[in-house]
């Protein structure tokens, strides 16, 4: 299934102006949280809904399906920064109405992922280096406090629970899956920031987060061994605080929270 891009429809050929041929538009990844998410689109038509079923509900779950699969392909860089796509070819890729397709894009556009297009459609942010970086300076501003203080006060063995989160974000990492990694990865980290009991700093750390993992205009693509690395450090941090190494837990969460050692 491809993403239609709204300079030339489904099935225009490239033009000058920097369109997109429908065999050259990216590809929805197949799973996006872990599920398959093709197969749950087809499996819930945007019409005709079962009995007893309201039929917002599950124009809500089609939304929530597509807005998943639009998150993987941001990540994956596969719907392109500065390119635009229209909710029409979209939703024809996907198989569902332009309805919950426009949805999930207005949603991505509170989140800072897209912007309208008037008449068009939505534009894939472009973001740079110096955006990446500010990013990080608000995410080390609230999360590695938190972390120095619950190294302090959280006991060992609820440290130890969170291993299969770290090991999972090892595997994704192991195949090389950008868009199960970025999931993976948040979990861990909001796992972690969970330990403190305040539910609206986990939810604005995902946030930033999550945007924090979307491309660079013109970076290269992230290579396994990048993502090797960064997983290795998720093991790291757990092994340190489980055995109660502050100042390894210190340098850890800063070098991994902010990439500066120490």
């Amino acid at each position: 299934m491809e993403l239609g891009s709204a300079h030339d429809g489904a099935t225009a050929p490239r033009q000058a102006s920097g369109g997109t041929r429908a065999e050259d538009a990216p590809r929805v990844p197949d799973q996006a949280r872990g599920e398959h998410t093709h197969d749950a689109l087809r499996a819930v038509p945007a019409t005709s809904p079962e009995p007893g079923v309201r039929r917002t509900v599950r124009r809500h779950s089609v939304r929530g399906q597509v807005l998943d699969a639009l998150r993987t392909a941001l990540v994956s860089g596969e719907l392109v920064p500065g390119e635009v796509y229209s909710g029409p070819a979209l939703g024809e890729r996907f198989g569902v109405s332009a309805t919950p397709v426009r949805e999930a894009m207005q949603q991505l556009v509170l989140e800072g992922a897209v912007e309208v297009v008037p008449n068009r459609g939505f534009r894939v942010a472009e973001r740079t280096a110096r955006d990446l970086s500010e990013l990080a300076e608000v995410r080390a501003l609230i999360e590695v406090p938190v972390m120095l203080r619950l190294a302090r006060t959280v006991a060992a063995d609820r440290w130890a629970q969170l291993r299969p989160l770290a090991e999972a974000t090892a595997t994704a990492a192991a195949h090389g899956d950008l868009a199960a990694y970025a999931d993976h990865d948040r979990a861990f980290h909001g796992a972690l920031l969970g330990l403190s009991g305040n539910r609206q700093l986990v939810l604005v750390a995902d946030d930033l987060h999550r945007r924090a993992q979307w491309p660079l205009v013109g970076a290269p693509r992230t290579v396994r061994a990048e993502l090797v690395a960064d997983a290795a450090e998720h093991s790291a941090l757990l092994d340190a605080l489980i055995a109660g190494d502050l100042p390894v837990v210190r340098s850890l969460v800063r070098q991994h929270f902010t990439g500066g050692a120490g």
